[in-house]
């Protein structure tokens, strides 16, 4: 039985990658900030599926919290076999309208936290030769448009890197970029969603079944959705200045308010 570590556990995606992995067999590493929600998921998870579930609380947004997820990566005793960093948030704002403080809040946990606890759990997967990192991007990775969208195309344009470097180890790295999916995401970052249409909204279960195929055909890139895919490939033939343009008019109309 392998075990899967999973940040941002509790809610979202994060919470659809738990269901699913727990009822292929996979015992969990829980990880979150609200330590009762990890405790009641996991006792759900190892009541319904008989998986064994470890909570481990810690906020990303800061050194400790980080360290903390690091050093369970790293334990060679109890190896994690894939990593699933799907911790992240949102703000309500254009850029300067975001203090400071909260948009390095932001790379810390997009950024630095997928950064570190990667190459934490890399390093041993290497030593073992087989593991697989899951790295929860957007599809605003592939549009200028705001901080969210930079950080994320980072998380896309590391994980790919990575994964080339790494070819050949036994490791599988892969960046998974759903649209809008029904999640708590919005709700915490104050982001009204009545004006999105319905056709663009995802559902969360199958956008892990689906990261969870691609990562086994060996994939490095995930959009899991046709509609998104499509979507993706028409903004490869717009120019990068009208492109910005349109995603931004897009976003007033279509996005988060």
């Amino acid at each position: 039985m392998t075990t899967a570590l999973i940040t941002g556990s509790t809610a979202g995606i994060g919470a659809a990658f738990a269901r699913r992995l727990a009822a292929d067999g996979h015992d969990l590493v829980l990880v979150a900030r609200d330590t009762a929600r990890l405790r009641e998921q996991a006792t759900e998870l190892h009541d319904r599926h008989g998986i064994e579930a470890e909570v481990l609380t810690a906020d990303l947004a800061e050194d400790k919290g980080i360290e903390a997820v690091e050093r369970r990566l790293a334990d060679r005793r109890n190896p994690v076999d894939l990593l699933v960093n799907n911790a992240g948030f949102g703000h309500k704002g254009r850029y300067l309208e975001v203090p400071m403080s909260d948009e390095l809040t932001m790379l810390k946990v997009h950024c630095e936290a997928v950064l570190r606890l990667t190459s934490a759990a890399v390093e041993a997967m290497r030593e073992r030769g087989r593991g697989g990192v899951v790295n929860v991007a957007s599809t605003a990775a592939f549009v200028p448009r705001g901080t969210y969208g930079a950080s994320k195309a980072w998380v896309v344009q590391f994980t790919q890197g990575a994964a080339q470097d790494l070819a050949g180890h036994g490791v599988r790295l892969m960046a998974l970029c759903p649209g809008f999916v029904r999640t708590e995401f919005h709700q915490r970052a104050g982001m009204g969603t009545d004006n999105i249409p319905r056709w663009m909204w995802l559902d969360a279960d199958k956008v892990a079944a689906t990261a969870l195929a691609d990562l086994a055909r060996g994939r490095s890139l995930s959009v899991p959705d046709p509609r998104y895919k499509v979507l993706m490939g028409a903004s490869k033939l717009v120019p990068r200045n009208l492109l910005g343009g349109i995603s931004s008019r897009t976003g007033r109309k279509y996005g988060p308010r």
